[in-house]
């Protein structure tokens, strides 16, 4: 007699029930952040839009960003920690292989009765995390918190032209719950291995240990290739992801890309064709580019400037190393 698996929930839809951030406290403007390469202020704003960006100090390490940014998020959803079903954390700049600091942050938060894992998928972990924590609520039930986190001056070389002056530190969460109504659409996502080498480590870790004397392995980009691949590629993306969801681009309230460049988001913008009346996110102004925090940093800050409301439809769009990409449309808390 073959046994009947039991769905475990009646819950159909998922949605973001809860957003929030927290910024390093010290502000790094771009006088500071040029300090070891040949650059200027002016060069730095006209070419990638940054102002300035905040870097971490010696106590604000991943699991203390993202334990404050997941307990403002817990608390904008109303949830007890303990109802928590699963804590997904989205970094790169973890340092210790193991273990996963979405266990840290889940101990840090109280979510006792959590499974935590990290998840790694360049700038675009976050998304990635958020269409995983949907199908989890969608298939199981419960709730997920997904935390973008990054200390992304562990891994930048302050001498390096290319991206000294880029990077900023930071942590953004939600929470994702179930919903009557449908709260996060199909996703669109992949990647493209045969790019892998336009942003990477310029070493593994063992080199370190084979050779104690060799540089630190700083992470690398090619900085125009990226640009291009960004521009035209993430473009159709961004239009899959909304046909995925049958949203129509002159409806779109937001547009949540990651912040790489504030002339990549304006190029993507025009591309994708979008209306006058769409919010177009650009947290990179005061924030730098903070890899996986990005998005969830931005949607924090559109909510909290009154830019964007709850309800709102707003495409999330994350791209970076592998190269990976993750799209998808989602209505804010």
């Amino acid at each position: 007699m073959q046994a009947e698996i039991i769905n475990s929930t009646d819950t159909p839809f998922a949605r973001i029930t809860g957003v929030g951030a927290y910024r390093p406290r010290r502000v790094v403007d771009n006088a500071e952040a040029c300090r070891f390469i040949d650059s200027s202020d002016a060069w730095v704003r006209s070419r990638t839009g940054i102002v300035t960006r905040r870097w971490a100090d010696a106590g604000e390490s991943l699991g203390v960003m993202g334990e404050q940014a997941a307990a403002k998020a817990l608390a904008a959803a109303g949830l007890d920690p303990a109802d928590l079903d699963c804590v997904i954390a989205a970094t790169f700049t973890h340092l210790r292989q193991t273990p996963a600091v979405a266990a840290e942050i889940a101990h840090r938060v109280g979510a006792v009765n959590a499974a935590a894992f990290d998840l790694s998928a360049g700038c675009a972990g976050f998304v990635h995390g958020v269409v995983l924590a949907a199908d989890a609520v969608r298939g199981r039930g419960g709730h997920v918190l997904v935390v973008g986190v990054e200390r992304m001056t562990d891994l930048v070389n302050p001498a390096d032209r290319a991206t000294a002056f880029l990077f900023g530190d930071g942590a953004g969460a939600v929470v994702v719950g179930p919903s009557a109504t449908p709260g996060i659409g199909r996703a669109v996502w992949g990647a493209d291995g045969s790019q892998a080498d336009a942003i990477a480590q310029t070493e593994p870790w063992n080199v370190l240990r084979d050779a104690p004397d060799r540089e630190f392995p700083w992470m690398r980009q090619e900085g125009q290739r990226v640009f291009r691949w960004a521009v035209y590629e993430m473009s159709r993306v961004a239009e899959r992801a909304l046909a995925a969801s049958g949203v129509p681009v002159e409806t779109l309230d937001v547009f949540l890309p990651h912040q790489a460049n504030v002339r990549i988001i304006d190029a993507m913008a025009k591309r994708i064709g979008l209306a006058e009346r769409t919010v177009v996110a650009k947290d990179i102004v005061t924030s730098g580019n903070t890899a996986d925090a990005s998005i969830p940093l931005a949607m924090d800050t559109v909510l909290a400037a009154g830019e964007a409301r709850p309800g709102d439809t707003a495409l999330l769009l994350g791209y970076g190393a592998g190269l990976s990409y993750a799209g998808v449309v989602a209505t804010l808390p």
